[in-house]
């Protein structure tokens, strides 16, 4: 599998939460790949987005990833217990991100391997994948993976999926982000519609 290009980071943090349906993450470990398709998204815009981090062009040690180039891992820790996968989108010093909220495995070793990460009472397989928290978990990504470029190779990349056409892209509000005021309204979470692994459904318009 061909990793996808720095060139596909290079957008807007919307048009990239949208393009990353449906591609690959992998992830390395002990000389063996695990694949696994995005299937849901968040958009963060920056400066102006009251429900991002760097509201304001706030930038600090902790965000300091959101303004490298798009490609750039940005890993935090939530609650004190999980972390979530961001990547960062667009130029130098434009710091929007895209949340990947859920995955699907993609085979059966992807699926042992997130079982061997993430020991679930829940006999359902999207268990194991369908929020940020869950997939961060399964997939051992923590913040050693932190302002790391995806574009490359090695313990965490994303590789060339299937981009989804915009018929089977749904776009619905972001999740638990009330501090956001009006922009907790915005449809800035995609996910591919009827997949199963998607962490909550909404009736938006597809």
């Amino acid at each position: 599998m061909k990793a996808l290009s720095q060139s596909f980071y290079m957008k807007d943090g919307i048009t990239l939460a949208k393009d990353l349906l449906g591609q690959v993450i992998v992830r390395e470990e002990a000389g063996k790949s695990y694949y696994f398709k995005i299937v849901e998204t968040e958009a963060y815009m920056g400066a102006e987005d009251k429900g991002a981090h760097v509201y304001g062009n706030k930038k600090t040690k902790r965000t300091a990833p959101l303004f490298e180039i798009g490609g750039t891992t940005y890993i935090y820790l939530i609650y004190g217990m999980y972390y979530c996968l961001n990547i960062s989108a667009n130029q130098i010093d434009v710091p929007h991100c895209v949340l990947i909220r859920a995955v699907e495995p993609m085979d059966d070793e992807a699926i042992n391997y997130a079982k061997q990460n993430r020991s679930i009472r829940s006999k359902k397989l999207v268990d194991l994948t369908n929020g940020p928290g869950k997939l961060c978990k399964a997939l051992k990504i923590d913040k050693s993976l932190n302002d790391h470029l995806v574009t490359n190779k090695g313990a965490l990349w994303i590789g060339e999926g299937q981009r989804q056409q915009q018929s089977q892209i749904v776009e619905a509000k972001r999740i638990n982000i009330p501090y956001a005021e009006e922009y907790q309204d915005m449809l800035w979470r995609f996910y591919i519609k009827d997949n199963p692994f998607v962490s909550v459904i909404n009736k938006s318009k597809a």
